[in-house]
Formats: C-alpha cells, structure tokens, sequence
C-alpha cells in the first residue's frame, strides 16, 4: 500500500536566516511535520482506510467533511497538518533565490483586490496576528476567481469544504502556530509574520496563482512511498 512520506525541503535548514532560524526549521519538519505523516499513514493502514485511500493529497482535503467520524478528526487534523506544511514549505525561499515581491499577473490580481500589494499584506498580517490560538493565515482564489484573505484554526485549510468559514484555493499560507516561532520570537508573533515576508517564494505562489485560476490547486512535490 502506498503511503504518505515527509517531503525534503528545496533549501537547507539555515536558508531561512536571520528571519526564521534553522533550529526551528529542522524540528519543524521532523518532528512536527513527520507527525502528521505518520498519522495520517496511520489512518490509511486501518480498518477505514479505504475511505482515503489512493485519494491525492488535495482530494483528501476536500473530502473531510464527508467521512466516517471515526476518522474524520485524525485526518482533519493530520492530513491537513501534511497539507498545510507542504505548501508553506514549498512557498518559501532561502534568502534573495527567488523574486522578492508579486509580479505577473498576480500583481495585477492583487492591486485589483486589494488595492495595492502593501495592503494586502496589512490585511494578512492583521488576519494572520488576530487567529485565536493555533491556526494559518491564507491567500486563496475564490470560486468567483477574486483573491481574499482568510485564517483558518489548528491544521484546517480552505479546501476543506464544509468546514472552512470561506472556502477556496490557497496560493500561499503562514503558519502562526507557537512551534513555528517561539524559539526565535517568543510571544511576539507579529514580528514573526512580519519577517515571514522576507523569505516568500514569489515564484512558486504566482505558479499556484496560475494553477488555481485554471481550476487546479497548488502545485506540490508530495511523494508517497
């Protein structure tokens, strides 16, 4: 049976410095990170596996809402813990190796939607520092194609449909749980979401702009063994 297996990040773990350090990026990954993978590889291998099973990692998001309560909470917690942190890997950069600000057409989105790239990030910041207790912060393209902001709690994201204040497909998210930060900033998780701006992969997220406007969700290196 295939399995889910913790992906390898596209940079080194001190990539991220001075804006996210890498004792925090190493224990991130494989300890937090390889919970979830284990987790959800755990639900797959028993006896009500079979409602996710051979199901992408995307489909499976979207899914949640509709499965047996018997695993509904672990693969609501753990799948979107494995899909959550694939993407906020894969959206992030080693400083200066990608473009540092929107560009393409997701800049024109953006000054369409919001006004003007600062804005926006005004309103990320303000919706990713105000998500009560654990949770992600998310730019998503609407069924209605227009770009909006959104946070969701503990390891849930926008595709999963039925559970998500706003659904939607998410082209970029930031984790605000304490483990993401606390090392380095302590309580102060503004400054965090602050310094997360540094270290976006502009790159990737106009390539997930392009994918999700095409009807597609992000584009990710998930692997399974």
């Amino acid at each position: 049976m295939s399995t889910f297996k913790l992906p390898s990040l596209a940079f080194e773990y001190g990539a991220l410095e001075p804006y996210i350090d890498a004792t925090t990026m190493e224990i991130h990954l494989t300890k937090h990170h390889n919970t979830y993978v284990t987790n959800v590889n755990n639900v797959l291998g028993g006896p009500n596996g079979a409602a996710i099973k051979g199901l992408s990692l995307e489909a499976i998001q979207r899914s949640v809402s509709s499965l047996d309560p018997a695993i509904q909470t672990a693969v609501r917690n753990s799948g979107g813990g494995h899909y959550n942190h694939t993407m906020f890997w894969t959206t992030l950069a080693g400083v200066g190796s990608a473009n540092s600000a929107p560009f393409g057409d997701l800049k024109t989105a953006i000054e369409s939607d919001f006004g003007s790239v600062d804005e926006m990030q005004k309103l990320f910041n303000t919706t990713a520092a105000t998500r009560f207790g654990s949770g992600w912060a998310w730019l998503c393209v609407g069924d209605d194609g227009k770009l909006f902001i959104t946070s969701t709690p503990n390891q849930d994201n926008p595709l999963m449909t039925g559970i998500a204040d706003k659904p939607g497909t998410p082209i970029l998210g930031l984790d605000v749980w304490e483990h993401a930060y606390y090392l380095k900033y302590n309580a102060a998780r503004p400054a965090y979401i602050a310094a997360f701006w540094n270290v976006v992969n502009w790159d990737k997220v106009v390539e997930n702009y392009s994918t999700a406007k095409s009807g597609g969700t992000a584009v990710m290196d998930v692997p399974m063994q």
